[in-house]
């Protein structure tokens, strides 16, 4: 026997054991054979057979290939709109990216302070939901010939998109169950994590900033008891949607803040945007030309909003009651004076608006109330009197809340806010001067504003008992020796 025949049976006997590089680089120089047949073949066949062979080899691999893919595109629609099934997939990947991936991408989030994390194109992350194991890969398609100029992001020449994939006995799963909830989670996160804006009005178009004011529950001077009531109501109401709906109402809320001028009507709408991570369109109701203008405004707000007319008292000439009194003196001064009407007449059709009662109680709660999901809608007056009885009657504003002069309670949260103190010596003769005289949270914050660099406490103090002894002094001249305050 040769040697070549020995060493082959010896082989065959032993079992052949082959280099693992040798073993890659052969199936390497496989696939790249194949690769330039392929390559070959779709150059010099037609095109419809290479189309069919490339369907049916697809059939085939779909036949025998046990997993299931859905692809999310970026954009869609003829103007290649941005996808808000693509934005809520990326919201809800977020966390999975930033503990899986190992490439990601980073950009500025909310009020442009903290960072916001998703994975890096051709990125894969794992996920898993009631026991069933899946996966999403972040891809993209980058188009040879420029594509499509599209509105919103001209010239774009990459079309991003995720593919999710799982195993073809978890469809029902998949399809029924968990697209929904990450769906709904997505877009949760985008509300958490999103710039909120303060709206407001010129004629029927809306302009916005970043809101950013700093105000919270916890630091609003006002009855303990009172705030707390507030913060339930809020927070019930943000997690009501399914009660409204069943019983057939639109989802929304009208309060009603009043009271004196600086007792902090306007920090509370604040606070309550704060709380519930909403919106704040301030509509300016002069602003407004007919009740078809203030229409339009109402459908362009967004869910999860709060929409404010602060003093709604002084609006109240776009109003019936206003408009008849109005009339009435355009006729007196026609009698005095003739000559005068028409020029004002003129004016007034320039300046004035049409909006009128009826528009602005369908604005609150009639039919187009319901198009925009939940929303709290705020009046705020200091005059309650003064309003009409039809636009704060229970249902259009549910809660009226009353927003007083300073007690001790909110006199102590303010000295806590603004010198850093929880007691004091001189607290005793302040609460008893709080209940004699009236003055509002305003008034005995900027007593209590640090206005050098020592901050001593006992300064502010004094300065603040200083002006209750004052007016004490002067409403006792306004109101005779025996008047006793509150």
């Amino acid at each position: 026997m040769s040697e070549p025949e020995c060493c082959l049976q010896e082989k065959v006997r032993g079992g052949s054991k082959m280099n693992p590089g040798d073993l890659f680089g052969h199936i390497g120089s496989v696939v790249g054979s194949l690769m330039f047949v392929w390559a070959m073949f779709k150059q010099f066949f037609p095109y419809q057979v290479v189309n069919q062979i490339e369907k049916h080899s697809q059939r085939l691999v779909t036949y025998v290939y046990p997993y299931i893919q859905i692809t999310f595109h970026e954009f869609t629609g003829e103007r290649l709109m941005r996808s808000e099934a693509y934005s809520a997939i990326e919201n809800y990947l977020s966390s999975k990216a930033s503990t899986q991936a190992k490439r990601l991408k980073g950009d500025i989030g909310k009020n442009n302070q903290s960072l916001v994390l998703s994975m890096d194109d051709h990125e894969e992350v794992s996920d898993e939901f009631n026991g069933v194991k899946l996966w999403w890969a972040s891809g993209k398609h980058i188009s040879k010939a420029q594509s499509t100029v599209s509105f919103h992001h001209p010239m774009s020449d990459e079309r991003r998109y995720y593919k999710l994939t799982f195993h073809k006995r978890n469809r029902d799963v998949i399809l029924g169950t968990y697209l929904n909830y990450v769906m709904k989670e997505g877009k949760a996160i985008k509300v958490k994590n999103r710039q909120r804006k303060l709206y407001t009005n010129s004629g029927s178009y809306w302009s916005h900033v970043v809101f950013e004011h700093p105000a919270t529950f916890q630091t609003l001077a006002m009855d303990p008891e009172k705030k707390e009531m507030i913060i339930d109501d809020l927070i019930t109401f943000s997690k009501s949607g399914g009660f409204y709906a069943r019983i057939g109402r639109a989802w929304k809320r009208g309060y009603l803040l009043y009271g004196p001028p600086g007792t902090g009507k306007s920090t509370m709408i604040a606070a309550m945007a704060n709380l519930l991570g909403y919106d704040l369109y301030d509509l300016e109701l002069t602003a407004v030309k007919d009740n078809t203008e203030l229409r339009k405004l109402l459908i362009e707000t967004s869910s999860k909003s709060i929409i404010v007319i602060e003093d709604i008292d002084c609006s109240l000439d776009l109003t019936g009651q206003r408009r008849k009194k109005k009339e009435k003196e355009e006729q007196e001064q026609e009698k005095n004076h003739p000559g005068q009407k028409q020029q004002g007449m003129q004016d007034k059709d320039v300046k004035s608006s049409q909006v009128t009662l009826s528009g602005l109680l369908n604005f609150i709660d009639g039919l187009w109330s319901a198009c925009a999901g939940e929303r709290l809608i705020v009046f705020t007056t200091n005059y309650v009197e003064k309003l009409d009885p039809a636009l704060v009657r229970k249902g259009r504003m549910d809660l009226h809340i009353e927003l007083s002069y300073c007690g001790f309670e909110a006199f102590k949260l303010l000295a806590k806010n603004y010198l850093n103190i929880d007691a004091h010596h001189l607290f005793g003769t302040i609460s008893e001067l709080l209940k004699e005289v009236k003055i509002t949270p305003a008034e005995v914050a900027e007593h209590l504003m640090p206005k050098s660099a020592s901050g001593d406490a006992e300064i502010y103090l004094k300065s603040l008992i200083q002006a209750l002894e004052l007016t004490k002094m002067q409403e006792k001249v306004v109101h005779g020796p025996h008047w006793t305050g509150k």
